[in-house]
């Protein structure tokens, strides 16, 4: 299914053990998983698509909400217009780019398009 600008289309989680973390969701919830190297793991039949991302770092929101654009450049001026903050500004991983920004509470978000 082809993602629908300005929509919710991802969620990622924070996570110390992978591996653990991947056991509990299969076994309590039957989500099924694909390894995206060392540190991430991306999640599906979940009802919406997701990963969780290796970090050291203590967790205090592990939770990022990731809305598709096929217009990075765009979205960006946009919310910094209406009063975001860049937090992460625009990079590439496998398959796309993404940023990440704070909302005028202080959310943290991101948004991504497929390699073009």
């Amino acid at each position: 299914m082809k993602p629908t600008n300005n929509h919710i289309n991802y969620i990622e989680f924070k996570a110390h053990d992978l591996e653990a973390v991947k056991t509990f969701y299969n076994k309590a919830f039957g989500w099924q998983f694909t390894d995206y190297g060392a540190n991430y793991v991306a999640f599906e039949a979940s009802g919406i698509a997701g990963g969780f991302e290796k970090t050291e770092q203590a967790i205090s929101n592990g939770a990022l909400i990731v809305i598709y654009h096929d217009n990075l450049k765009q979205a960006k001026t946009k919310i910094l217009e209406f009063g975001g903050t860049l937090s992460v500004d625009i990079f590439s991983f496998p398959g796309g780019s993404r940023f990440q920004f704070l909302d005028p509470s202080g959310n943290e978000l991101s948004v991504w398009c497929h390699d073009k």
